[in-house]
C-alpha cells in the first residue's frame, strides 16, 4: 500500500495528473506477477524481466509519439487539456476552461514554465462561465485603514513601487533605554518617531509612484497621507501575489524607502479596483513583462470551486509538460494496447527463457487501462 501511495505522490509532483492510472497499472502489474512469485520464480528473474519490459515500453512510446511543435499547437494543447478534464466535474464546461488553461500556460516564460506564476483566485457566487482570465495580476483587496476611501481606484500607466517595509507609526521595537532629564528631550524623541515615518512617506511620494504595495502593514497615517496626494496603497500583500506583480510590472521589492530609483519601479497599462461578486479585487493589466497571469474562478459552494481549482491545476500541468516534452501519444487506451501487442510479439519471437513470461505478464497488465475504460463506459 505504501508503494502505491508513493507512486501516486510522485506522479502528482512530477506530472500533475494521471495518479489514478499509475495506481491501477501498478496494482495490475503486482497482480500479474504474484502468480510467478507463488510458482517460485526468483526475484532476480522477475526484476530483470520487468526492467527489460519497461525499457522496451518506453522506447516504443518514443517511436509512436507525435511531435507537438506544429502550426496547430494551440489546438493540440486544448485537446490535451480537455482530455485531462474529461474525468473531472468541469467536463461539461471543457471548451470554456481549455482556452483559459492554454492561454495561461502560453503566457508564461516558455523557457521556464513556472506554474507558480499562474495565480488562481476563488470567489463564491455566480456561474462557472463568469470565471475570468487576467493577462496580468489580480488579487483580493487587502485590509485597509481610514482614508482608503479617498484614494483613487484606477490609473493609466502608473508607476508602481513594491516594498517590504512597514509604514505604520509605532514605538521603537528594539529594547532600548533612553534617559531624559527634561520634558523637551522626551518630546524630541516622540517627534523623531513621527519624523522617521514622514521621511519614508515623503521619499515614496518623490519617486513619482502612483501605487504603493507592501508585504507589511501600511497604517492609517500613511493611508491618509497617500490619499491626500492621489496615491493608491495596499499593505499586507501576500508574498506570491507580490512576486507575480514584480514579475509582470518589472518592479523590484525594496527593503528601504530612502534609496529608490527609477529602475526599481514597475508599470502597467491599467490599474483598477473592481467588484467581483462580494469581493473587491485589484487588477494590474497590460503589463510590459507579463510572464504571469491570474485565473479568477466563480461558482457555487467553496468545495465546488476548490474541486474546479484542482481540475485546472491538473490540466495546467499536463499542458506544461506537453510543451516541455514536445511529444504526445494517443489516449483512450490506444497507446497501452499498442505497447502490449508489441511486447507480446517480441516476447514470443525473441525471448525463449523465463523472462518471456514476465514480459508477457507486464504486457497483459497494460491492458487494464483500456479494459477499465470499457467497463466505465458500460
Amino acid at each position: 500500500a505504501r508503494i502505491l501511495t508513493d507512486i501516486a505522490r510522485s506522479q502528482d509532483a512530477e506530472v500533475g495528473d494521471g495518479t489514478t492510472s499509475v495506481v491501477v497499472l501498478a496494482g495490475e502489474i503486482l497482480k500479474e506477477i504474484k502468480e510467478h512469485v507463488e510458482h517460485g520464480v526468483s526475484s532476480q528473474t522477475i526484476i530483470k524481466g520487468l526492467r527489460r519490459a519497461s525499457t522496451m515500453a518506453v522506447n516504443k512510446i518514443k517511436e509512436i509519439a507525435v511531435n507537438t511543435q506544429e502550426n496547430n499547437q494551440r489546438d493540440i494543447l486544448r485537446k490535451l487539456a480537455a482530455t485531462s478534464m474529461s474525468s473531472k466535474l468541469i467536463h461539461r464546461n471543457a471548451d470554456f476552461f481549455t482556452k483559459m488553461v492554454v492561454d495561461a500556460v502560453l503566457s508564461l516564460d516558455q523557457n521556464d514554465l513556472n506554474n507558480r506564476l499562474i495565480g488562481i483566485k476563488k470567489i463564491t457566487g455566480g456561474a462557472l462561465q463568469d470565471s475570468l482570465f487576467v493577462n496580468g495580476v489580480a488579487f483580493k483587496k487587502t485590509f485597509s485603514y481610514a482614508g482608503f476611501e479617498q484614494q483613487p481606484k484606477a490609473f493609466k500607466n502608473p508607476k508602481i513601487v513594491c516594498l517590504n517595509v512597514e509604514l505604520e507609526l509605532k514605538s521603537e521595537k528594539d529594547n532600548a533605554e533612553v534617559r531624559v532629564e527634561q520634558v523637551s528631550e522626551y518630546q524630541a524623541i516622540v517627534d523623531a518617531e513621527w519624523q522617521i515615518i514622514y521621511n519614508k512617506m515623503e521619499a515614496l511620494y518623490k519617486t513619482g509612484a502612483k501605487i504603493v504595495l507592501s508585504k507589511l502593514p501600511i497604517g492609517d497615517l500613511a493611508t491618509q497621507y497617500f490619499a491626500d496626494r492621489d496615491i493608491f496603497c495596499a499593505g499586507r500583500v501576500a508574498s506570491d501575489d507580490m512576486e507575480r506583480v514584480c514579475q509582470s510590472t518589472g518592479a523590484s521589492i525594496q527593503s528601504t524607502c530612502s534609496d529608490i530609483h527609477e529602475s526599481h519601479l514597475g508599470t502597467c497599462e491599467t490599474f483598477e479596483e473592481r467588484q467581483i461578486g462580494g469581493e473587491r479585487f485589484n487588477f494590474f493589466e497590460g503589463c510590459p513583462g507579463a510572464k504571469t497571469c491570474t485565473l479568477v474562478l466563480r461558482g457555487g459552494a467553496e468545495q465546488f470551486i476548490a474541486e474546479v481549482e484542482r481540475s485546472l491545476h491538473d490540466a495546467i500541468m499536463i499542458v506544461k509538460r506537453a510543451i516541455k516534452n514536445q511529444s504526445i501519444v494517443a489516449g483512450g487506451g490506444a497507446c497501452e494496447m499498442e505497447i502490449s501487442k508489441y511486447l507480446h510479439t517480441y516476447a514470443d519471437s525473441k525471448i525463449p527463457h523465463k523472462q518471456q513470461s514476465i514480459i508477457k505478464a507486464f504486457a497483459k497488465a497494460l491492458e487494464v487501462i483500456p479494459r477499465q475504460l470499457c467497463d466505465n463506459a458500460g
